[in-house]
């Protein structure tokens, strides 16, 4: 059921559905999630049958503010304070102590937890509105099957699930890849997954160097070798190697839709299925999805990817093209 976000009491059905227990997709400023109250892990357990995920898969819990992320955190360590008032609301997520007894389902059953203050205004008034009604926190992963490729729409979230979920619909997601994820449950602060945000804007914010995950760290939600990733096939390549490979591959004489290509500066033959990579990192994140999900459903078998671009500012999209990539890797 889709809810249109700028009706009337459409906010005020939407938190009493989470107060109730059950699912509900709501739009955050980063991609779809499919959400349940945080602190009930019977509705938590909605979430992992729906995504078909392995339940000790950990999901991020949203919060209104910082004062409810004290709700599930046993502690909030300094740099975990310092991130979040320098980039809540907004696409970092901050993996803390949890505490004993609150959102162990949504954790995967580990003893720290993550979360979120989305900056999205339809997901803000949507916590608030829930958390009058006694819902601590949102548990959302991304509103798709487990390991496909996250929705950015409404109508994504629609053709992914049956017609029985509640579909709160606030418009396309600005930023268009899941938040940055940092590990401040240790002594440094470890970045698990990018995003958006740079390593330099983070380091900025820590006051301390980020440090790369090692075999202790935390499970975080989407940082499987292999996700995000459509139907078709997916190849990356360097410019010049789709170059080569383009000319080598006979595409004119390809069924239609057979093949795909994202490229940057890449020519692509004409009539064949293509869309341009922008110039931006975050323009391109912006998209990423939105034309994985279009590409896929015009019925391309492969897409063939050229790689972003060396620099910090694309690493949130280079990790979901390479974890897409590494789901059809021998095929």
């Amino acid at each position: 059921m889709l809810l249109d976000a700028r009706q009337p009491d459409a906010i005020a059905a939407a938190a009493a559905r989470l107060a109730a227990g059950e699912l509900l997709a709501l739009p955050t400023e980063t991609v779809y999630g499919l959400g349940a109250r945080a602190d009930d892990d019977a509705a938590v357990a909605k979430i992992f049958a729906a995504k078909g995920r392995p339940a000790d898969h950990p999901l991020i819990v949203h919060v209104a503010d910082a004062a409810d992320a004290e709700l599930f955190a046993a502690e909030l360590p300094p740099v975990a304070r310092r991130l979040m008032a320098a980039f809540w609301p907004g696409p970092l997520t901050v993996i803390v102590p949890r505490k004993p007894g609150v959102g162990a389902a949504a954790a995967g059953g580990q003893d720290t937890i993550g979360l979120r203050c989305p900056a999205h205004p339809v997901a803000r008034e949507l916590l608030i509105a829930a958390r009058a009604l006694g819902v601590a926190g949102v548990a959302a992963p991304s509103a798709n099957r487990f390991g496909r490729v996250s929705p950015t729409q409404a109508r994504h979230v629609v053709d992914e699930f049956e017609p029985g979920l509640w579909v709160l619909d606030g418009g396309d997601c600005e930023v268009g890849i899941e938040s940055s994820i940092v590990d401040c449950s240790r002594a440094h602060p470890v970045l698990l997954r990018p995003g958006v945000l740079t390593p330099d804007e983070i380091e900025a914010a820590a006051g301390e160097p980020l440090r790369a995950p090692d075999a202790q760290a935390p499970r975080a939600s989407g940082t499987l070798v292999a996700h995000y990733a459509p139907r078709a096939v997916v190849r990356l390549y360097a410019a010049d190697a789709l170059r080569l490979a383009l000319a080598e591959s006979g595409v004119q004489e390809r069924p239609a839709g057979g093949l795909a290509v994202y490229s940057r500066s890449v020519e692509v033959p004409a009539g064949l299925l293509a869309r341009r990579m922008p110039e931006q990192a975050r323009a391109a994140a912006h998209q990423l999805f939105a034309v994985l999900r279009e590409l896929d459903g015009a019925g391309a078998s492969e897409i063939w990817i050229e790689l972003p671009p060396a620099g910090s500012a694309w690493d949130g999209v280079r990790d979901r093209l390479s974890r897409a990539a590494a789901a059809f890797v021998g095929r």
